[in-house]
């Protein structure tokens, strides 16, 4: 006759008191999962690139900054005021004249300090600026443009801290910025 202790090993019997040591997962099964996390994680991270919109260094933005440069340098003078010259400030007695920049977010965004000097007769705002990003070189990478909503007051200055104006090659090392258009306030 057998009462159904057949089964059971002479390894399953445990004192009283004593507690029975849990099996361990082999280490190919954390690896297993190691590798399903990674690969979540890669999938995840490429479906966050894709949904998010697309820098601001697209070769469009560019020419079309170097198009208003262009076109400010070029400008020629005027005798009778337009309704387009009652709205834009004489950039002639405005200047930066003092700017440092440094990257912020996680290196891959420019954030300037600058000093916005007027010297005309009256305020101006949406101060335009156009910040050119070049190598060590001195090789031109990109141009960044920024407009500040900011009023800067008749005869005087204004400092700008820590302006974040668009993300920048990892290459760049020097900065300059420039004055590109404004309105009276």
């Amino acid at each position: 006759m057998n009462a159904g202790f057949g089964r059971i090993g002479l390894g399953s019997f445990v004192r009283k008191g004593e507690k029975r040591p849990r099996p361990q997962p082999p280490a190919s099964v954390w690896l297993n999962r190691g590798f399903l996390w990674l690969l979540a994680a890669i999938l995840v991270g490429g479906a966050v690139w894709l949904l998010t919109a697309p820098s601001e260094g697209n070769v469009a933005q560019t020419e079309s900054v170097k198009l208003a440069l262009a076109s400010v340098d070029s400008a020629p003078p005027t005798t009778a005021p337009d309704t387009s010259a009652a709205d834009a400030a004489g950039l002639d007695r405005m200047k930066i004249s003092s700017q440092t920049w440094r990257r912020g977010g996680l290196g891959s965004k420019a954030l300037v300090t600058f000093t916005v000097r007027n010297d005309n007769d009256y305020a101006v705002k949406d101060v335009e600026i156009v910040c050119a990003f070049s190598r060590r070189d001195g090789s031109h990478l990109t141009d960044r443009s920024r407009v500040l909503a900011d009023i800067v007051g008749m005869k005087s200055r204004k400092t700008f801290a820590r302006v974040p104006v668009g993300f920048v090659n990892v290459n760049a090392d020097q900065a300059t910025c420039s004055l590109v258009t404004a309105r009276r306030a």
